[in-house]
Order: C-alpha cells, then sequence, then structure tokens
C-alpha cells in the first residue's frame, strides 16, 4: 500500500513512463481487443483481496489481464463509431483533475472549477462561431444535455407545472425527430416521462436529413388532433452517415409554432471551428439549447459534453433545489452549476479543456480537423473511383460510408451479407476497426478518420487493406 509522497513519486514516475511508452506503441496493438466473451471475468479472482498488495503486482495483473482486453480508441488505425479522442495535454490534466478530487457542485466547493468552467464555455462561444448571447455548461454526455434540453422544453410548455404536480394524465406533448436521430433522443424521452408513443419519427431526404416540411405537416397535425408540440430534436451529424438537418428551416419552423429547438451536434460540431464549415449551421441563433462533445473530436478524454442555453434561467428554474446544507452566502451571485443538469456532484472537466485550448491553439485545431477532413476527402475520391464500392452518403465531415458491391452481385441481401463478412474479417484482422450502419436498407461500412494522431499513411493503409480483403472474399466465395 502506498503510504507517504516518496513512495508515490516512485509509482508515478513509473506510470508516467508506461502512459509513454503506450502512445508511443500503441500501433502495434490490434485495434479491436480479440478476446472471448467472459475470457477477461475468468482471470479476475471471485473474492477480492483481503491483504493489501504491491503496485508493481497490480500492474503485472494489468498487462497480463486488462491489456488483452482493450479495444484501443487512440489507434491511428481506430475508425469504428465515432472518435473519442484523448491527447497528451488532455491526459496530463486528467491526472491533476484525479488528484485535486475536485468536487466542483457549487461556487463554494471550487470557486477555480466554477469560474474556469465558465470562461472556458465563454471561449468556445468564439472559437465555434456560437451566439454570443448563448450561456454554457459542461456535462458529462450529450445523452445528460439532450434529457436537460426536454427537461427544460418540457417545463416550458407546461408552465412548470410537470415539475411541482407530475405530468397530467393524457398531456399528450409531441416530440419531434428524424427517422436518423441518435438513439440517446428516445432514451430521453423515455426518462422525461413523454412516452415513447410522442415520439414522432419524421422522415428524411435523399441525403438522410430531416424534412422540414414534413416536420411542420407533423406538426399541424398533431395540433388539429389536440397534441401539444413541445420539442424538435435537429441534427449537425447524424451518427449514422454525419447528415445535417436544416437548420434554419427548423428554426423557423419552431418559432412559428413556439416549439423548443434542440440541436445535437455531439460529433461534427467540432467541425465548426473552421470558417468555411459554418454553413452547416446557418440559423442557429434560433435554437434554444444546443450541445457538442469536445470528447469525441476536440482532442479531450471523456467525458466532457459542452451544452448552450438561449435562457440559463429556464434551464437553472428547472433543475435548482435548495436544501439547507447547500445554501451559502454567494448564491445568486455566482454559477452553482449544480442547479444546471441532473447530477449534483460534478467533476473539475474544465480544466483538461484549459488545457487541451491552451496547448494546441486555436489554430492548431483547426489545422487538425481540417487534415482529417482532407482525408475523409481522399478516401470518398478512391471510394468514387473504384467499381467494386459505392460511396452511401454525402461526406460531410470526417465520416466516409460506403459498400462493397462488386457488379456480378445485384440482390440486395446478398450484398448486405458479403458487407456484413467484409466487415468481419477486417475488424478481426487487429489491422484496422470499422464500425457499420444501415441506410435505406443496405448494410454499410463506415469509416471515421479523425483519431488525433492519425495520418494519411494510416487511410492509405486501411484503403488498401479493404481492397486486399474484399477481393480475397470475394474470390472465395464466387470466384473458387
Amino acid at each position: 500500500m502506498i503510504k507517504d509522497p516518496s513512495e508515490f513519486r516512485r509509482e508515478a514516475h513509473r506510470m508516467a513512463d508506461r502512459i509513454a511508452d503506450y502512445f508511443e506503441e500503441i500501433g502495434s496493438y490490434p485495434v479491436k481487443s480479440q478476446v472471448k466473451p467472459g475470457e477477461i471475468l475468468s482471470l479476475l479472482p471471485e473474492q477480492p483481496p483481503a491483504l493489501p498488495e504491491e503496485i508493481q503486482d497490480i500492474m503485472a495483473d494489468f498487462e497480463r489481464v486488462i491489456m488483452p482486453g482493450i479495444t484501443h480508441w487512440q489507434h491511428p488505425d481506430f475508425h469504428a463509431y465515432f472518435p473519442a479522442n484523448s491527447s497528451y495535454a488532455s491526459v496530463l490534466a486528467e491526472w491533476l483533475t484525479a488528484a485535486l478530487g475536485q468536487q466542483a457542485m457549487i461556487w463554494e466547493t471550487s470557486p477555480a472549477a466554477t469560474e474556469l468552467e465558465e470562461r472556458v464555455m465563454q471561449w468556445m462561444k468564439q472559437m465555434f462561431g456560437l451566439p454570443l448571447h448563448w450561456t454554457g455548461v459542461l456535462q458529462d454526455t450529450a445523452s445528460a444535455s439532450t434529457l436537460a434540453a426536454l427537461l427544460t422544453a418540457r417545463e416550458k410548455c407546461t408552465g412548470f407545472i410537470t415539475n411541482s404536480e407530475g405530468f397530467p394524465s393524457a398531456s399528450g406533448l409531441r416530440i419531434y425527430a428524424s427517422t436518423e436521430t441518435h438513439s440517446s433522443i428516445e432514451k430521453a424521452v423515455k426518462i422525461a416521462g413523454f412516452g415513447r408513443k410522442n415520439l414522432v419519427k419524421v422522415p428524411v431526404d435523399k441525403n438522410f436529413a430531416l424534412d422540414a416540411e414534413a416536420l411542420e405537416q407533423a406538426i399541424r397535425r398533431d395540433l388539429s388532433e389536440g397534441f401539444t408540440p413541445c420539442c424538435v430534436v435537429a441534427t449537425i451529424g447524424t451518427t449514422g452517415s454525419t447528415a445535417v438537418d436544416p437548420v434554419r428551416k427548423t428554426g423557423e419552423i419552431c418559432r412559428k409554432y413556439h416549439v423548443w429547438l434542440h440541436i445535437d451536434a455531439a460529433f461534427a460540431g467540432t467541425a465548426l471551428i473552421l470558417p468555411e464549415m459554418r454553413h452547416f449551421a446557418d440559423g442557429l441563433e434560433l435554437a434554444d439549447s444546443y450541445v457538442f462533445n469536445p470528447h469525441k473530436w476536440m482532442f479531450t478524454n471523456f467525458d466532457a459534453s459542452a451544452y448552450y442555453v438561449s435562457d440559463p434561467e429556464l434551464l437553472i428554474r428547472t433543475f435548482e433545489i435548495l436544501p439547507e446544507y447547500l445554501k451559502t452566502r454567494t448564491r445568486g451571485k455566482v454559477n452553482d452549476y449544480r442547479d444546471w443538469g441532473v447530477a449534483l456532484g460534478r467533476r473539475f472537466r474544465a480544466l483538461k479543456l484549459w488545457f487541451v485550448i491552451r496547448n494546441f491553439g486555436t489554430e492548431g485545431i483547426r489545422e487538425t480537423v481540417r487534415k482529417h477532413l482532407e482525408m475523409a476527402s481522399w478516401l470518398s475520391e478512391r471510394i468514387g473511383e473504384s467499381d467494386d464500392f459505392t460511396l452511401m452518403a454525402p461526406v460531410n465531415f470526417s465520416l466516409v460510408c460506403f459498400r462493397f458491391t462488386p457488379s456480378h452481385i445485384r440482390e440486395a441481401e446478398h450484398l448486405n451479407e458479403l458487407n456484413q463478412e467484409l466487415l468481419a474479417r477486417l475488424n478481426s484482422s487487429g489491422k484496422l476497426y470499422l464500425s457499420h450502419t444501415l441506410l435505406n436498407g443496405s448494410y454499410c461500412l463506415r469509416m471515421v478518420t479523425a483519431q488525433t494522431y492519425i495520418g494519411q499513411h494510416h487511410v492509405e493503409n486501411a484503403w488498401k487493406i479493404i481492397l486486399e480483403t474484399s477481393k480475397k472474399l470475394n474470390d472465395e466465395k464466387y470466384m473458387g
């Protein structure tokens, strides 16, 4: 057991070396863990240790038991799902966060955490061209931010009656989102008490973006049937294909019918640091709330979700509660962020953002994001030139959706099966990791080019592996 600072210093130096080694060696690991279900569990003792164990012994088991079960999200050949980026500066800040152990629920419990969060949220408004009248707060995830938005919309819509008396037996409050919206929206609808039947899925256009005309028709139909339109969730960069909903048109519809507009830009929001990408957010000033995740594409390790609102008083009124033990003389003079979301307890998330923004600089972040976009563009061009692959969605950001489509196979079902097998082979190789989605019923491969330290050669090598694996698969199945 570590008993004093000198022992801690010794072990901390060893840990720093191990972390530095990990960053240096990460390319040598299989990207996706190769273990089978239950394999890690079988290596872990069923009973906890009764006596203290040395850190060296714990680390030995870390290497033997834990590392084989790690899927390496920071690997430059990790192209699945979405980026969950870290960086050297972010890791260093996380060490300090753990050491300080701040419980940043109110200003009194950590003035620095509170005021740094306030300043960092102001910085990011400037960096990303967000409306300056917005006010921001850090949440843990976009799911929590979306839940906060729906709860605030609910209270505004019901005159804060739901908070005090609960939902009326037949409230009929309706939430609207596209058929491509993230699953967290449906989860938030359930948690907030709206009921899944009151989530209206709006059709999308040929580019998988919300159809604004269909949205207005749905709202008008609900009004005629006695329902109350409460909130619309629009997306800048859907999870499946990074489609972009028409923000301005949607915002104008929401203003016309007095409906709350929440914008989910969890993944793609980081791209707005580039002035040339801000056309995707045209009309953003019409939104009531907005979220993007620096812990996805802004080189800041999980968790840090930036949530902005047009009217912070509505947010605070939705969540505030004041037991005696939290009353302070500074209340009303400062931000007490425990009133700005679901959680009372709050981590010192602003510290790592402060480190990252200062260590990269705004221009450094722009340069890296721009390179990621260029890599995605390069990949999409190679796919467009190929006779055996097809782009399945517009490449708006750093995600490319494509499909293996050899000319001799016409049946959609067979193509779906072939692409599933191709993905399985690619991922089991350990050389790269991709994920999939369904677009109009077609099974597609998704490849993200947004890891912190990814280079052009990683993307070129991934494309080479995809070509080689697909050819071998095709030859085995159809040419053997």
